[in-house]
């Protein structure tokens, strides 16, 4: 004779057994139409479980936190169903609930195109509608594989076997001949489940392993209502829009290809930006009197199993034999800068000594994880080692915060946050050093008055590290600027300098990057701005456009002399027979910031008439008045 307790304080007392279905049927205290599941004694359960013993009964309703995770995994459910009706010989592998919807892997010899993504889409909207039955049984271990073995799903009796224990009870869900394991409830009213999309199709190796077939991964997104649904599809688009390497190739910036998958052909226009973001970097080297180096790209085996990078780095290295010797090509760059410090005796009167590289690093991505600029194998680090005391060590942080800041500040991005990474389990050195590395960048932080979070266990194997996080337009976070502070590397090493009482000592090793891989940072600022770059790291910077032909030699000498006499700035001609507005539209695909356009008018009055990227008429401005301008706009470095 249980008795089940509300959350509103109410009991209720049955004679035997109930079912949750039938106690929400006959009370009116209970927000059915709202509730998504339920909680009995805390533990998430379906409408179908009963309640056998004295129980405390909680609705998970719409608006609860947990109610999404619930949606997404009956939506995933609804999508295993679709498939096997569509494909009735396909191997289900495995599914996952993610940030904005779910994943489901397949095995199936025929490629999924955009067409059957509707096709499910229209499936799963009929079996809403249509309010399928769908049958919930908790069986052993071994009647869940022979289940999964009558269907010939080897995909589920690896998992079955692999992952679960043969003592555990599992939840089968059935809905007429479809059967899959699900490790939450499902929606208590299929209705909820109406707000999904069916996304896109990738390519993933089964658990993760390179060595295993390549699953067709069916990607979908899924919110609480219609609106939530609309604004995620709406940044999609604007994503989209953005893509950088739809727009790199637009703009004629870059490009990648399969032949040198994760390196990028860099084009004229883009390795402009590159090397503008370089100076922009260098200038503040200066300020800070960094020595700029280069490190060779291959170095021994033996020096990487120094470090310790080869112990906990060596699956993201590429490796080479040469004559019997093995080597490997750099990830990073600080046993390179290291080996030029010992190059001569350092006294603590040298010290600190910043040493700066824009260093070609190689990290062994798996193919799947590429993406344009944003993820590569090959990219540059605009890489810092700075060699110190431990007496300098808060000066010296103190000034790469200052730097990071003031870079992002540059760039227009005001959302940063920061995050102090600890102690990972595979690490090298004391735990004490290890605790009071940690708590130095911690205090740090506290008197710049900087709020952050802990991240634990996932500092670099050799020390703490500061993580600097910038939120785009859209709020998107990326990972780029990083501090780390390292104790350990100078001993591996031995590293030395001669101290005031004239004895050897090891310094410490602050590792830092602003932009962190700057492939990756001209990726943020292409979607960023849309592609609209800032007219100082624009590749072509004004276009100067004749009206006819009876400017075409005023045109040519304005070019001359401005080059003469600005000889930094960036502009073409168009002297073309093409139509205005042919030539406008060109230059705004290509994200010229300046078009300027000059007819009889214009050059009798010295004037010039300008039209900006963004499509805003400026109308018509003094010549050298304009010039003026626009050199005080790029020698400032402005982002409007």
């Amino acid at each position: 004779m249980p008795i089940v307790t509300f959350p509103c304080g109410n009991k209720l007392k049955y004679d035997s057994k109930i079912q949750i279905l039938d106690i929400v049927n006959n009370v009116n205290f209970v927000p059915y139409e709202n509730c998504v599941t339920f909680k009995i004694n805390g533990k998430l359960s379906d409408i179908t479980d009963y309640i056998e013993k004295d129980s405390f009964l909680e609705f998970i309703l719409l608006e609860n936190d947990e109610s999404i995770k619930i949606i997404r995994n009956s939506c995933v459910y609804l999508l295993g169903y679709a498939i096997k009706k569509r494909w009735p010989t396909s191997k289900m592998a495995t599914y996952s609930i993610t940030e904005n919807g779910f994943y489901y892997d397949i095995d199936l010899d025929y490629s999924i195109n955009v067409n059957d993504l509707l096709f499910l889409e229209q499936y799963i909207n009929t079996f809403i509608n249509k309010k399928r039955l769908i049958s919930k049984k908790t069986v052993t271990w071994q009647n869940a594989y022979n289940i999964f073995n009558e269907r010939k799903e080897s995909y589920k009796i690896q998992v079955l076997k692999k992952n679960i224990s043969k003592d555990t009870l599992i939840n089968l869900y059935f809905c007429k001949n479809y059967v899959d394991m699900c490790f939450s409830p499902l929606v208590s009213d299929i209705n909820f489940c109406n707000y999904f999309k069916l996304e896109k199709i990738s390519g993933a190796y089964w658990q993760n392993n390179s060595n295993n077939k390549m699953l067709q991964r069916i990607h979908g997104v899924c919110y609480k209502n219609r609106k939530e649904l609309n604004n995620y599809l709406l940044k999609i688009a604007e994503i989209n829009k953005r893509d950088h390497r739809k727009l790199g190739k637009q703009c004629n910036l870059f490009h990648v290809q399969e032949e040198a998958a994760g390196s990028v052909f860099w084009h004229n226009n883009g390795w402009i930006i590159f090397q503008e973001l370089k100076n922009l970097i260098r200038h503040k080297l200066k300020k800070y009197n960094y020595q700029e180096v280069k490190s060779p790209l291959i170095l021994d085996q033996n020096l990487w199993k120094k470090t310790g990078h080869w112990e906990n780095y060596k699956d993201s290295m590429f490796t080479i034999v040469s004559e019997n010797r093995n080597f490997c090509i750099k990830p990073m760059n600080c046993p390179g800068h290291a080996q030029i410090f010992k190059q001569n005796i350092k006294s603590y009167r040298d010290l600190p000594i910043r040493m700066a590289e824009f260093g070609s690093c190689h990290r062994n991505e798996s193919s799947g994880s590429l993406h344009g600029l944003m993820r590569l194998r090959n990219f540059t680090q605009d890489d810092a080692h700075i060699f110190c005391t431990e007496k300098q060590i808060s000066n010296e942080v103190n000034h790469c915060i200052h730097t990071i800041y003031d870079i992002y500040k540059i760039f227009g991005f005001k959302k940063i946050d920061v995050k102090l990474s600890t102690r990972p389990k595979k690490h090298i050195g004391d735990i004490d050093v290890w605790n009071k590395s940690e708590k130095i960048l911690a205090d740090l932080l506290k008197k710049n008055d900087i709020d952050f979070q802990y991240q634990i266990g996932e500092g670099a194997f050799y020390g703490p590290k500061i993580e600097f996080i910038l939120h785009d337009c859209l709020n998107r976070e990326w990972q780029c600027g990083t501090i780390q502070l390292d104790f350990s590397l100078s001993k591996n090493l031995n590293i030395t300098y001669i101290n005031e009482k004239n004895c050897r000592e090891k310094p410490i090793i602050i590792h830092r990057a602003i932009l962190g891989s700057i492939e990756r940072f001209i990726g943020i600022l292409i979607e960023e701005f849309a592609g609209f770059l800032p007219t100082w790291i624009s590749p072509v910077q004004a276009v100067l456009i004749n009206i006819n032909s009876n400017q075409i030699e005023y045109v040519k000498n304005l070019k001359k002399k401005l080059c003469l006499q600005y000889p930094k700035l960036r502009i073409k001609t168009d002297l073309r027979n093409e139509k205005i507005g042919f030539k406008i539209r060109e230059y705004i695909l290509l994200r010229v910031p300046y078009l300027l356009f000059f007819g009889e008018k214009e050059i009798k009055n010295k004037t010039v008439t300008v039209r900006t990227y963004r499509g805003k008429n400026l109308g018509s401005i003094n010549i050298d008045l304009f010039i003026s301008q626009l050199m005080q706009e790029i020698s400032d470095r402005n982002i409007s």
